[in-house]
């Protein structure tokens, strides 16, 4: 019975994912394609021959219907629904991805699947780091707060914590350009050359998170200090920070993970403004550069399709990490 229960798990996981990145994809594929403007123009230029318009066109599909219909007027101002079938980019687009294939970029000709996993590294990287330097300042910021609530040190942390979440990454970036690497010299601010490239937008991605789970931590912190088992071991002898560290801020971690795993999608998505700040060659940067401000469709529909499957896979770890932490969610 249980195997039965954990394959039905498995499938309904399967099937919730397939949906969203089916609905999220879709919805990408009608905005751009909504969207007035012309890819050919747009890549080609202002100066390109009629000629030259219509064989790029020809050579990457565009000519063909984007959908299942067309709605359209002629000259008269009639308006036609015109049904295509099966025969449209859309489902094209589709059958390419059942196979691995996510098409060719209309400004290179290269594989969009190869250029998405050239960046990849780059912005998981930065994902990764900004998660990284999150926590590392949460969690002891958190506790202190929590552990001295009400105390001067209490208010001066929810105040940086506010301060922190407040503060866009577009203006915490250049900030801390200015004062590291322009006015100190200390590290680069543009770039992936060198190691220490990663900490400026590392710090950029991750300050809203971090003030944003120290607030999470302070309040868990503060709510497990009042159970019972607190006054037990305590009861028991155990240290302060024995109790603190190894019964209280376990406990108090179980939404904080919940939140992290969830935030996993905001910061690949403020890794696209944090990459166009620092030149961070990441997926980000390959989005609004080469696929958003060139209405390259299929590199634009690749990066989100990325970014989303990414985003689902990160939810499904948490929530593993989540049932881990707290057996009670095993037992039910």
């Amino acid at each position: 019975m249980k195997l039965k229960h954990r394959l039905f798990d498995v499938a309904r996981r399967v099937v919730i994912l397939l949906l969203v990145v089916w609905t999220v994809v879709s919805l990408v594929t009608l905005l751009i394609e909504l969207v007035p403007g012309d890819p050919a123009i747009a890549i080609l230029g202002e100066q390109a021959t009629p000629e030259q318009i219509a064989q790029f066109r020809r050579q990457h599909e565009l000519d063909r219907p984007a959908f299942f219909f067309t709605y359209s007027a002629d000259a008269e101002g009639i308006r036609t629904l015109r049904w295509h079938g099966w025969q449209n980019r859309y489902v094209d687009y589709w059958r390419g991805i059942l196979h691995g294939d996510m098409g060719k970029s209309f400004r290179t000709d290269r594989g969009v699947r190869e250029m998405i996993f050239e960046r990849y590294p780059a912005t998981i990287q930065l994902a990764a780091a900004a998660l990284v330097v999150a926590v590392a300042f949460a969690v002891p910021l958190g506790v202190t707060a929590g552990r001295h609530k009400g105390k001067l040190t209490d208010n001066l942390l929810s105040v940086v914590a506010l301060v922190g979440i407040s503060v866009p990454s577009f203006v915490v970036g250049p900030l801390l350009i200015y004062l590291f690497a322009v006015k100190l010299g200390w590290l680069p601010a543009y770039g992936r050359e060198y190691p220490e490239s990663t900490i400026l937008p590392a710090v950029t991605l991750g300050a809203a998170l971090s003030a944003l789970l120290t607030r999470m931590v302070r309040a868990s912190v503060i709510e497990e200090l009042g159970e019972d088992y607190v006054r037990t071991a305590r009861a028991k002898g155990l240290g302060e920070r024995s109790v603190l560290f190894k019964h209280v801020l376990k406990n108090g971690l179980i939404p904080v993970v919940t939140v992290l795993g969830l935030q996993l999608g905001v910061l690949l998505a403020g890794a696209i403004v944090t990459e166009k700040i620092f030149n961070w060659p990441g997926v980000g940067l390959l989005l609004i550069d080469d696929g958003i401000s060139k209405r390259d469709y299929r590199l634009v529909q690749g990066c989100v399709l990325v970014i989303s499957v990414t985003y689902i896979v990160a939810n499904t770890l948490t929530d593993m990490v989540y049932r881990w932490l707290d057996p009670r969610i095993r037992v039910s």
